[in-house]
C-alpha cells in the first residue's frame, strides 16, 4: 500500500503527532507546518503563504485550531492555499471554535467560568473569543485569536475556496466545529460516508 501524506498545519510541538491518535500511523506520512520555528517545524511558513509545499502534493490537510488565529480577510487566502496543495479528491479536516456556542454563554454573563477542561487547564469563553490567556500572558502572540466562526459562515467560506463536499458538526464537549471537505471531485467513497449518494450494495 502506498504511503499517504498528511499536511499538518499549525502543527505546534514535535512531540505532539495526529498519527496514531487522529490518523493511523500505518500507511500515512506527518508533513509539520507551522510559522513558529521555535516547534521545529518541518517547514516553516504561514498558512496563508504555503509556497514550499508543491501544488496537488498531499493526500490531506489537518488543521486543528489554526484559522481562528488570521484576520478575517486573510481566511479566504489560508483555504485557497489549503485546496492547492491537495491532490485533487484530497481531504481537509478542520476544527475551530464554535464562536456561536461559546456566545451563549457570554451572553449570560458567564464570560470567566470554565467551559471545559484541556490538558493545559482550564478553557474560558474569554479563551476562545481572544486566544489563550496562560499563552499570552508569557508573551506569545501567535496564541491571539483574530476571527471566528459559525457553521454556516464556515460552510460558505469553503465553499467559495473551492471545497466540496463540504460536511461540519459540532463537538459540544470541546465547543468547536469539525470539518471534512474534499478537494473535487471527491471519490465516490467520500460522498457514500457523507450520505450524499446511496451506498454500494456489492456482490
Amino acid at each position: 500500500m502506498p504511503v499517504r501524506t498528511v499536511l499538518n498545519v499549525g502543527c505546534g510541538q514535535r512531540a505532539i503527532s495526529i498519527l496514531g491518535s487522529s490518523l493511523p500511523a500505518e500507511g500515512w506520512r506527518e508533513l509539520r507546518l507551522d510559522i513558529d520555528p521555535k516547534v521545529d517545524p518541518d517547514i516553516v511558513a504561514s498558512m496563508t503563504d504555503m509556497a514550499p509545499v508543491p501544488d496537488g502534493s498531499v493526500d490531506a490537510v489537518w488543521s486543528s485550531h489554526n484559522l481562528e488565529h488570521l484576520d478575517p480577510q486573510d481566511v479566504p487566502v489560508a483555504l485557497r492555499e489549503f485546496l492547492r496543495v491537495l491532490k485533487p479528491g484530497g481531504t481537509l479536516l478542520l476544527t475551530v471554535p464554535d464562536l456561536q456556542e461559546v456566545a451563549k454563554r457570554v451572553a449570560e454573563d458567564r464570560l470567566d467560568e470554565p467551559l471545559y477542561q484541556s490538558n493545559n487547564g482550564p478553557i474560558l469563553p474569554l479563551d476562545i473569543v481572544y486566544g489563550y490567556g496562560p499563552a499570552l500572558s508569557k508573551g506569545n502572540r501567535f496564541m491571539a485569536h483574530r476571527t471566528g466562526f459559525t457553521p454556516n459562515l464556515l460552510g460558505r467560506l469553503l465553499q467559495e475556496a473551492g471545497f466540496g463536499p463540504v460536511a461540519i458538526w459540532r463537538r459540544a464537549v470541546a465547543y468547536e466545529l469539525q470539518v471534512k471537505a474534499f478537494r473535487p471531485p471527491a471519490p465516490v467513497t467520500a460522498l457514500e460516508e457523507l450520505g450524499l449518494v446511496p451506498r454500494s450494495s456489492g456482490g
